[in-house]
């Protein structure tokens, strides 16, 4: 069961850091973790603004339209790659991507959402 999974790498994760962890499911077989320490400092690098997760739906959404060509980037790039996950702004008008674990926190990286 997935959720049984989940929940025991959560605990396997904040017992050997005693941090909180941030599991994040990406393909329904793998797992990311995501420290919340680090959730909690990031910030959009225009306005300040915090970050909080997309849910798996939007990342499977934005990837599916990457897939079709039809995703493009606050810089007008068209993107390629397949998200891991991504950071949303408050305002929810941007997408910062998760690639190889790691936030890609740069404006013109961001994938706007409206």
């Amino acid at each position: 069961d997935n959720q049984q999974v989940a929940l025991s790498l959560f605990d396997a994760a904040s017992h050997a850091t005693n941090q909180t962890t941030v599991i994040v499911l990406t393909d329904g077989r793998s797992w990311k973790m995501i420290d919340s320490e680090l959730l909690e400092i990031l910030a959009c690098p225009e306005t300040k603004e915090p970050v909080k997760l997309a849910e798996q739906s939007l990342i499977d959404d934005l990837n599916a339209k990457a897939e079709r060509g039809e995703l493009t980037n606050r810089a007008g790039e068209k993107v390629e790659r397949q998200m891991d996950g991504g950071l949303v702004r408050e305002d929810g008008k941007f997408l910062y991507p998760i690639e190889d674990e790691i936030p890609i926190m740069l404006i013109d990286e961001a994938i706007p959402l409206n």
